[in-house]
């Protein structure tokens, strides 16, 4: 009788790709390096499955993760695919999961995170395009829903308006700071209740609903108030806060559905009055 010995099935390892130094850092002895483990998956593509795999990135004075997910995609695997635009914090395109918490890349400094290992994976509660980009597809519908602009009865009636439409400086306190916002998504991403119904509206469309809700110049409460006040709208919301905590602008959007759950209750009563 002949025993054959098989070697047991090696364990799948995390993809560790090394790279060169760029030319211009070759003079430079024993250059600081990070290491960058980013989420890669295409849905679309056959047999692919999501995994993390690592990269070596030459560390440098103000480097950002959006320049490091830049440098890995310039001079190691151009097919590595994240959103981005600006650059500068203010477009809101480049929201991404950073060691676990939804950020905006281009205003997260690498050395100011203190680790030597960060991980960059694709927003929670959106479904993924590829790699770290994901579909805004509902959030942008979630947007649209609360009609985020400034409705007049003569819009309506197909007029147009000949005057100015004056407010004061108070009045536009009222609301100024939702107008802050840039859509970077990241407060969805972190919004437990939007993680569990999809057609919850999510705070920053709530946000906004009250942003345009409380302003002096708008007329279209009643047609809002249809779209808010109802089971995936504003009284969904279980105030977990995570919303305000990761918001890169500081607009607080746990406060601005706090806020609108109040309107919607004052305008109850008042009506039933």
């Amino acid at each position: 009788m002949v025993l054959t010995l098989r070697e047991p099935p090696e364990e799948k390892e995390e993809t560790v790709v090394k790279v060169e130094i760029v030319p211009e850092q070759q003079t430079v002895t024993n250059p600081q390096t990070i290491l960058l483990r980013v989420f890669r998956y295409n849905p679309k593509a056959k047999r692919d499955e999501p995994r993390m795999v690592t990269y070596r990135v030459p560390m440098s004075k103000g480097l950002t993760v959006l320049d490091a997910l830049l440098w890995v995609k310039e001079n190691v695997d151009n097919g590595l695919s994240f959103r981005y635009s600006c650059r500068m914090g203010i477009c809101g395109s480049c929201g991404m999961l950073i060691n676990g918490k939804p950020s905006l890349g281009c205003e997260t400094q690498v050395a100011e995170l203190g680790t030597d290992v960060v991980e960059v994976g694709p927003l929670t509660n959106y479904d993924v395009i590829r790699d770290v980009a994901t579909d805004f597809t509902d959030f942008f519908s979630h947007h649209s829903k609360i009609k985020p602009y400034l409705i007049r009865k003569e819009n309506g009636e197909g007029t147009r308006i000949e005057r100015e439409l004056l407010q004061t400086e108070e009045q536009k306190l009222e609301f100024y700071q939702f107008t802050m916002c840039i859509m970077c998504g990241l407060c969805d991403a972190a919004c437990p209740i939007v993680g569990m119904d999809k057609d919850f509206l999510g705070p920053q469309a709530l946000a906004q609903a009250y942003r345009f809700g409380i302003d002096s110049r708008d007329q279209g409460w009643p047609e809002r108030a249809e779209v808010v006040d109802s089971p995936h709208g504003c009284f969904r919301c279980e105030l977990a806060g995570s919303c305000s905590a990761v918001c890169p602008k500081g607009v607080d959007p746990g406060l601005g559905v706090q806020l609108l759950k109040r309107q919607v209750l004052r305008r109850k009563v008042a009506h039933r009055v």
